[in-house]
């Protein structure tokens, strides 16, 4: 199968697309991940008992600035206005895991932002925790929904 890649130009360098001619659409995508732990780093997140502090909102806050900023840090991404980013954790037995979604209105979708809010987030946890938890691992990184309408 012979597929052409947009961010390749006919000479095989790199390029970012030209999206001026799309039409300004509603974007939204979701992308998960998730920090793989041990019971007892479960337990001190719940206690609210890591040395370096509440894990979570730090890592609300770095996922919701990281996506924000996803623009800046891959290189033929389009920077975005987005206009909604939610970071979500569910803290289960054997680790967290973390939803992004972000939305704006562009000629571009967001699924980089998405990807990248959960990267970060899932980092910034590991950063936490990484004192009380050598065994850690982050898994499943992946986009789970794409809408444009």
């Amino acid at each position: 199968m012979s597929r052409k890649f947009s961010h390749l130009g006919r000479d095989g360098a790199a390029r970012m697309v030209n999206v001026g001619a799309k039409p300004v659409q509603h974007r939204r995508a979701v992308a998960v991940g998730r920090l793989v732990c041990q019971a007892a780093t479960i337990r001190a997140f719940k206690g609210r008992a890591l040395p370096k502090g509440d894990a979570l909102t730090v890592a609300q806050v770095a996922g919701i600035q990281a996506a924000k900023r996803a623009g800046e840090l891959i290189p033929l991404c389009h920077p975005l206005g987005l206009e909604h980013v939610e970071i979500r954790f569910r803290v289960r037995r054997r680790g967290i895991e973390i939803t992004c979604a972000a939305e704006t209105q562009a000629r571009t979708g967001v699924e980089m932002e998405a990807l990248t809010g959960v990267s970060v987030a899932a980092l910034t946890l590991y950063d936490m925790c990484k004192a009380v938890d050598r065994k850690m691992r982050i898994e499943g990184l992946r986009l789970v929904e794409k809408v444009k309408a």
